[in-house]
């Protein structure tokens, strides 16, 4: 049996509530093996972005890290939500949606989400 050595990370807002919900979320539900989770604003994020060619001034997107790359938008959050057991029929359905529908139904979350959802003064995660 193959056990995962290296978690894949999740680079997140650290300042956004919706983003914030859904780290405590991958918290209490995904195992605990699998994903690390790092603030954009914090030191190994802004390393992490910079590495992977991402801009370290603002975060448009979740982004995954795993060993085939980095991914962004729908297809790293349905990455994220089909290693949640439970959840994998779920991904997988929505998988079946065209990325350009996924895509522009994200991007309309992420573009308002400090609107919804508000703004944090403390992250999920605490980090130096």
């Amino acid at each position: 049996m193959e056990t995962n050595t290296t978690k894949d990370t999740i680079i997140f807002d650290g300042e956004c509530n919706l983003c914030n919900g859904v780290v405590g979320w991958l918290m209490r539900f995904a195992p605990t093996d699998i994903f690390s989770f790092v603030p954009f604003q914090s030191p190994k994020g802004q390393e992490l972005l910079a590495l992977h060619g991402f801009p370290t001034q603002q975060l448009e997107t979740v982004i995954l890290i795993d060993a085939q790359g980095s991914h962004t938008h729908s297809d790293g959050f349905l990455r994220i939500v089909s290693a949640i057991p439970k959840w994998k029929r779920v991904a997988a359905l929505l998988a079946f949606v065209p990325r350009m529908i996924r895509d522009l139904i994200y991007r309309t979350a992420s573009r308002n989400r400090v609107k919804w959802f508000g703004q944090s003064q403390s992250c999920t995660i605490n980090f130096q």
